[in-house]
């Protein structure tokens, strides 16, 4: 009877990491051109898009299908959180990972009730960077439940000083309108300051007024100077 020999099995090689569909979006080029970079020299993620603005970002997710979105807060037009809200709305297991130039509680807030999973300023390091749109990736919620709860309650801290209940009334972000309304900014300014759309920010305006029952910015902008001015 013939003998056989069975051939030595070839050694198992490390299995490739899991590859994470990533899309930029950010309004300039540099910007997404310098993320790519560093994006592209890792051996576990893959650029699958490139967006310049919300209305832009949503389409291509669409289309991409990204794993993770790393999304500029603040884009001309609409805002990234706006984009966030519905990208998440479409696709709920698209993960984003929001970038900002500064902190902003407001902004932090906005964009946890928007669906992201992160939040992190621009001048973070980069291995630090990675490893946030690694663990929003793997499913990691980066933003805490008690940094949830810091901010709004930072928020709403000076709202109850109020001796007025139509300026209790409004919430945090036309808290915040009134506010620059009454430094006397234009919408179009409070749009940029906010990044939010010019018409966020006159449907903001309008919901303004009407809880004050006034009907003009300026007599808005005299309503908070009054009520807030009497407190003490």
């Amino acid at each position: 009877m013939a003998s056989s020999v069975r051939a030595a099995a070839p050694p198992r090689a490390d299995p490739a990491p899991a590859m994470l569909r990533v899309m930029l979006v950010d309004d300039h080029q540099l910007v997404r051109d310098g993320l790519r970079s560093v994006l592209e020299r890792q051996v576990d993620f893959d650029v699958v898009a490139e967006a310049a603005s919300a209305d832009e970002a949503v389409r291509m997710a669409h289309k991409a299908r990204p794993d993770v979105v790393v999304m500029d807060v603040r884009l001309g037009g609409k805002s990234g959180i706006e984009a966030t809200r519905e990208i998440r709305s479409v696709r709920p297991r698209t993960r984003v990972l929001m970038l900002t130039s500064f902190a902003d509680d407001e902004a932090l807030y906005a964009s946890v009730l928007a669906g992201a999973s992160g939040f992190v300023l621009k001048q973070v390091r980069l291995d630090s960077l990675l490893r946030a749109i690694r663990a929003v990736g793997s499913g990691e919620n980066l933003i805490s439940t008690e940094e949830v709860q810091t901010v709004m309650t930072r928020l709403n801290r000076g709202k109850h000083m109020y001796a007025d209940s139509r300026l209790e009334s409004l919430t945090p972000q036309e808290d915040r309108v009134l506010g620059l309304i009454a430094e006397g900014r234009t919408n179009r300014e409070i749009a940029v300051e906010l990044g939010l759309a010019e018409k966020t920010v006159k449907n903001y305006l309008s919901n303004i007024l009407s809880k004050l029952e006034v009907q003009r910015r300026a007599q808005a902008a005299a309503y908070l100077a009054r009520h807030t001015g009497s407190q003490g």
